[in-house]
């Protein structure tokens, strides 16, 4: 993939690209999860892998849900719970051992896992002990890997100097820190209030404790932001200067997400002003230094993250940018993504239905999808533009027994639209994605979505600019 570089967007490609669309952390869309999928798909899909020698030789990755926050971030569209009562944790707890108890009986105890991943929610809503606790339980089933990668979701405001110590002597080695902007106004109108002299201690502290890898969330595109205002927080953050930095563009789909009603929409930057925060960002960013890894991701050269993606071994998971190559996937705790083989599946969102699952010994799995070989053939396509940028027809067609341009006619005569904007290039061999192309990655990769082409239903996602 070409380094890509901040340049100006015309009005015409603003106008037709100011549409929504998926961001393919999978493919298809966890959107296309059916409630036909069922517990016994995947307790199937569990034995298919302990029955198969080279799956069980594959490491595991593991995501484990949180959804406690103490308070609520009006832009939020997480899954979470909000409450000062900690004491929920321990039941939560309780439930997740059952959870992993399930899966050991199908896998067997010690399965390696060589990426763990704590998200919400709030997992620093957790205390001390209880973080302990759940690292001890997840040991004892499983083995974690020397040299895995073990990341945590930090919110700064839940978080000191002593418990970064505490996630250190539990093995995390990659921090993620919410920021989202440094701006006052901006955080009061997303009721995230966090001093950036706050933020800047953390991560000095963080470093002292040799962490691998400091990561910085970023959105753009929250209510009171401008391209001027955004200018500053881009100053703060290089001066910060983390491994890396995930900017998102804000999706305000307050039909949806209840918290983000509390947003006025009036507040909001037009898509002019988000293209021109996104432009700004890339500049700032690159002219700091940093690799621009892909659609969100931004890391210095010596990140772990950077070095997979200048030797091709870049990978996309439902938490964004991996290094990690594709493997099987546990998702664990209340609304978790799982990925098993060609399966995808989805735990039960409430927490009532995810303990009335357990209390009857039974997996909490509430819809999925067995992936179809067109789903498999257009998923290393649309994986392949995202994380390395390109395509190219001989790979495919070796891995997946196809024609190529005869089973994707269509969609290579839609992408000479693409080219004649000049966001990629077609020749015999494969498919480009330019510099001004990964403005609109997401677009590029949805025209192989045969889903979108079928029902051209995108309201459910958010604008890819």
């Amino acid at each position: 993939m070409k380094a890509a570089v901040a340049e100006p967007v015309s009005e015409d490609l603003l106008r037709r690209f100011d549409v929504s669309g998926p961001r393919y952390t999978s493919y298809p869309t966890a959107d296309r999860f059916v409630e036909a999928f069922s517990v016994e798909d995947y307790t199937q899909a569990l034995k298919l892998r302990r029955s198969g020698a080279a799956a069980m030789s594959l490491p595991l990755s593991l995501y484990v849900h949180i959804p406690f926050c103490e308070s609520l971030c009006y832009y939020c569209a997480c899954n979470k719970i909000i409450t000062k009562h900690h004491d929920r944790a321990t039941s939560y707890l309780r439930y997740l051992s059952r959870e992993v108890e399930l899966h050991t009986e199908q896998l067997g105890v010690g399965q390696t896992v060589a990426q763990l991943h704590l998200g919400g929610g709030t997992p620093t809503f957790l205390s001390d002990d209880e973080l302990r606790e759940l690292m001890a339980m997840l040991r004892r089933n499983f083995t974690l890997a020397t040299g895995g990668e073990y990341s945590i979701e930090v919110d700064p405001r839940t978080i000191d100097a002593s418990r970064l110590d505490t996630l250190a002597e539990l093995g995390f080695n990659r921090l993620s820190f919410g920021v989202q902007d440094f701006d006052p106004e901006v955080q009061k109108a997303v009721h995230r209030v966090q001093p950036a002299e706050q933020v800047f201690a953390l991560v000095e502290a963080a470093r002292q404790r040799n962490f691998d890898s400091i990561n910085i969330d970023l959105i753009y595109g929250l209510p009171r932001q401008s391209p001027e205002s955004f200018d500053r927080t881009l100053a703060q953050v290089t001066e910060l200067r983390p491994d890396r930095i995930a900017l998102y563009a804000y999706a305000h789909l307050p039909e949806r997400f209840k918290p983000q009603r509390r947003i006025s929409a009036v507040e909001l930057p037009g898509g002019p002003a988000k293209v021109s925060m996104l432009a700004r960002s890339m500049a700032a960013f690159m002219e700091a230094g940093y690799v621009y890894v892909g659609m969100d991701h931004f890391a210095l050269p010596a990140d772990a993250l950077a070095v997979a993606k200048r030797q091709g071994r870049l990978h996309r998971n439902f938490q964004g940018y991996s290094t990690q190559p594709d493997c099987d996937l546990i998702g664990l705790g209340v609304s978790s993504i799982g990925k098993i083989g060609a399966t995808y599946s989805q735990n039960a969102k409430t927490l009532e239905e995810y303990y009335d699952f357990l209390d009857h010994g039974r997996f909490p799995v509430v819809r999925g999808l067995a992936l179809s070989r067109d789903d498999l053939v257009r998923r290393a396509v649309i994986m392949a533009l995202m994380c390395q940028g390109e395509v190219l027809f001989e790979s495919i067609e070796l891995a997946y027994l196809v024609d190529f341009r005869n089973y994707f006619a269509s969609e290579i005569e839609a992408l000479h639209d693409l080219a004649e904007q000049g966001l990629v290039t077609l020749d015999e061999t494969g498919i480009q994605v330019t510099t001004m192309g990964w403005f609109f990655v997401r677009a590029v990769a949805m025209v192989f979505d045969r889903y979108l082409q079928t029902d051209r239903t995108r309201a459910r996602f958010s604008k890819i600019i």
